[in-house]
């Protein structure tokens, strides 16, 4: 729902949410040789990755393997999120991305410019489908209100000011509500002063750690130059999570500010914005065994997780949530087979639903038939062991995993209704909007600081500027048919865990799936939310007395929900507020059991990771698959078909041997993709691939579907990352777009004409 940040702690936290020819591909190693790619004789033992997204600060206990592994800069400043490289490395919010130019050019993924392709396409100009290269800066288009590039400027640990005494106090939801006074505080004393800068606090292991972040704000972004989803999104969902891949999975955006370089509204007269750090492209070809970091902003693992939570993924949420993206995915592709506006209305939500559906099954197929989940299970009961085997690690760590797992089982009363509100609020995207200007309604009133903090004056611009950026993507067939599903879903559950929004729905009535379409298609007939005027209007005046005078029948419903939503909230805090003291325990017990390095899960801050460009066997009985994949394959892939519909010009560039300099003189072609043994998840897509010299090799934006559970558990045999090769990224840019004025800004040389 609108105001479900906390439940990313709790419940919902579990799900944590983009052929070639024969002989090809792949490698066998030769007879007798166990060596896995990348290592080389003479070389000793090879490196295996241990896995770990790093916070930038433990990085210095990496120095001796990283200078082992090739490193040519200094290690320390890869624990300065200020020098460079990291001070290049941005967030957008969702995906990661990095500065490339002194004038504020950004590369990212392609898959991370859906958004603002939907809200600059039309039926009659398709940006998702032919992709946009501005001719110059001033057709730029801007990415939309809600487009943001965060620039991390500091990093402070707040742990004694946000953790101080909380053990004293008793009830769960007073502790709770104590940390979030406590964080708000220092929220606020941080931003104070400073309107260009947005600050947050951040978790780590479980909360036993608190560090207040400072990013610059940037509130302009516009789009410079996106290829073609058939180069962008080659190979679709069939080849998604999978290797080979030959997907040019990469797009630019520019940063805009005011001509004092600090962020500002959106406007005409703004300028590009000058970077401290931008970075620069590879100066030496990229070589199996070689070093390679990325930087970037991780979103969830669930590493730190006890037995209890992987079992509750396993056999209750997993299960939900692949059969919510199949149903909603199978509707609005139906929805949008005839209508080419409602299509491009859809296409990022049936696009990300695609994404999920195939990563929640890869985490199941990992946990179940993998054996991940009884291998956690075993880990845990070791722990257990281990802890009880001395009296001082008892008295530290005794009981920590039985409370957690008591917590868990509490959950599990409420989670069937809970589940389904949350469900149906997000896929009904009007009611969302009715509830946010309810809950605004009954925050306004109160001084800032007793706010909840979404609500809090910080945030007002955000929420007003999502109303404006929904009109983009708001279609009421869309929004109705899936608010329909979500019902029917609901529905299906016992009657005792369905939401009481059914029962307001069905007036008195029986609960049927007619009777509650029929009310649904009344209340889409009869509101007046579905214009973005009067949403922000009444996000910003309007008052409760006001709202439960409405006639607006959308309101009226958002009134039945506010008490059921709060009394979920209320749930979840108490559950946050009591495993604010165990699991910092139950962490602190993992750390010490295995020898004192641990990294934390990821919670969409910088990260640094790191290991070697490495293929893998995919099965005990498969061959090494290499770790590169070339231009002539993209050609033999190509069948005129999506998601194999690779556009002529490139097709003819390639068959013309238009290559340039960017063939690798080891591959005797253009590379387009390469694997890494690196360690990453949701939110590092984008992320910048970085060689010994912290120059940019490539961007990350996939993993292997053999390997999807290693958010729960790493895996280093067969646990890949994706990258697209930032020579195929010149090649396309050089050969096949025209890009050639960005790639001049990022240093590069056009050699193709």
């Amino acid at each position: 729902m609108s105001h479900s940040s906390l439940r990313s702690h709790t419940l919902l936290a579990l799900f944590a949410v983009s052929a070639f020819a024969p002989g090809c591909g792949s490698e066998r190693p030769q007879a007798g040789d166990t060596r896995p790619p990348g290592s080389e004789p003479g070389q000793g033992a090879p490196f295996e990755n241990p896995g770990g997204m790093w916070m930038p600060e433990q990085m210095r206990q990496h120095k001796d393997q990283l200078k082992a592994l090739g490193l040519e800069i200094d290690p320390e400043s890869l624990a300065d999120p200020t020098a460079s490289p990291l001070g290049a490395v941005v967030s957008l919010g969702g995906c990661s991305a990095s500065f490339v130019s002194p004038d504020g050019l950004i590369a990212t993924n392609h898959h991370c410019s859906t958004r603002a392709l939907q809200y600059n396409s039309t039926p009659e100009q398709d940006l998702l489908t032919n992709g946009y290269l501005a001719k110059s800066r001033a057709e730029e288009r801007w990415a939309g209100p809600t487009a943001r590039v965060l620039v991390t400027r500091a990093f402070r640990d707040v742990t004694a000011e946000v953790r101080r005494g909380i053990e004293a106090i008793q009830g769960d939801l007073e502790r709770y509500e104590e940390i979030e006074k406590r964080k708000k505080q220092l929220v606020t004393a941080c931003e104070e002063g400073r309107p260009e800068i947005r600050c947050s606090i951040a978790e780590y292991f479980g909360g036993g750690q608190v560090s207040l972040i400072e990013q610059l704000e940037i509130k302009d972004v516009r789009i410079v130059y996106v290829p073609q989803e058939a180069i962008g999104n080659f190979g679709g969902d069939i080849d998604n999570w999978r290797w080979p891949r030959h997907t040019g999975d990469f797009a630019f955006f520019r940063a805009y500010v005011g001509k004092d370089n600090r962020p500002a509204a959106h406007a005409e007269d703004n300028v590009p914005y000058r970077p401290a750090h931008h970075l620069k492209l590879a100066s030496s070809p990229l070589r199996q065994g070689d070093l390679v970091m990325v930087a970037g902003y991780p979103g969830t693992t669930n590493r730190l997780r006890t037995a209890a939570e992987v079992e509750s993924a396993v056999s209750w949420l997993y299960p939900k949530r692949v059969s919510f993206y199949e149903q909603s995915i199978a509707l609005l592709e139906e929805l949008g087979k005839n209508d080419p506006a409602l299509r491009i209305k859809a296409e990022p939500t049936i696009q990300g639903y695609a994404n999920y559906l195939l990563k929640t099954r890869g985490l199941l197929d990992g946990l179940v038939q993998g054996g991940l989940a009884k291998e956690k299970a075993k880990q845990e009961g070791d722990l257990k062991a281990w802890i009880d085997a001395d009296p001082e690690r008892k008295a530290a760590y005794g009981g920590a995993i039985e409370r957690i797992a008591a917590l868990h089982a509490e959950q599990r009363a409420t989670r069937d209704h809970d589940a389904a509100v949350s469900e149906i609020a997000s896929s009904a995207r009007l009611l969302d909007a009715a509830v946010t200007i309810v809950r605004m309604a009954e925050e306004r009133p109160k001084a800032d600081a007793e706010r909840e903090a979404e609500y809090q004056q910080r945030n007002w611009e955000r929420l007003e500027q999502a109303q404006a950026s929904l009109q983009k993507s708001y279609d009421r067939a869309i929004d109705r048919s899936t608010f329909k599903l979500a019902t029917r879903r609901a529905l299906q559950l016992d009657p005792k865990d369905r939401p009481a929004l059914l029962a307001a729905l069905a007036g008195g009535q029986a609960q049927t799936e007619a009777g509650i379409a029929a009310a649904i298609d009344a209340i889409y007939e009869k509101t007046a939310l579905e214009d973005a005027a009067t949403r922000v209007q009444l996000l910003k005046t309007a008052t409760l007395e006001e709202l439960q005078a409405s006639r607006d029948p959308m309101i009226r419903l958002a009134l039945e929900l506010a008490p059921v939503d709060k009394a979920i909230e209320a749930r979840d805090k108490a559950y946050a507020g009591a495993m604010a003291l165990v699991k910092p325990r139950f962490v602190e017990a993992l750390r010490a059991h295995r020898g004192g390095l641990l990294a934390p899960d990821a919670n969409g801050t910088l990260r640094v990771t790191y290991g070697t460009v490495r293929g893998y066997r995919p099965e005990a009985d498969k061959p090494v698959v290499r770790p590169f994949t070339t231009l002539s394959e993209v050609v033999k892939k190509s069948t005129g078909e999506a998601p194999f519909d690779t556009p002529g010009t490139l097709l003819e560039a390639a068959r013309e041997k238009r290559f340039g300099p960017y063939v690798d003189k080891d591959l005797g072609e253009v590379p387009v993709c390469f694997l890494s043994d690196l360690d990453i998840t949701n939110g590092n897509s984008g992320s910048a691939t970085l060689n010994a010299r912290g120059e940019l090799v490539g961007l990350a934006f996939d993993g292997n579907y053999e390997a999807m559970a290693s958010d729960w558990l790493f895996m280093p045999s067969i646990t890949r990352t994706i990258h697209v090769d930032h020579r195929y990224m010149e090649w396309v840019m050089d050969a096949v777009s025209g890009a050639d004025a960005v790639l001049k800004e990022m240093g590069g040389k056009p050699a193709i004409h």
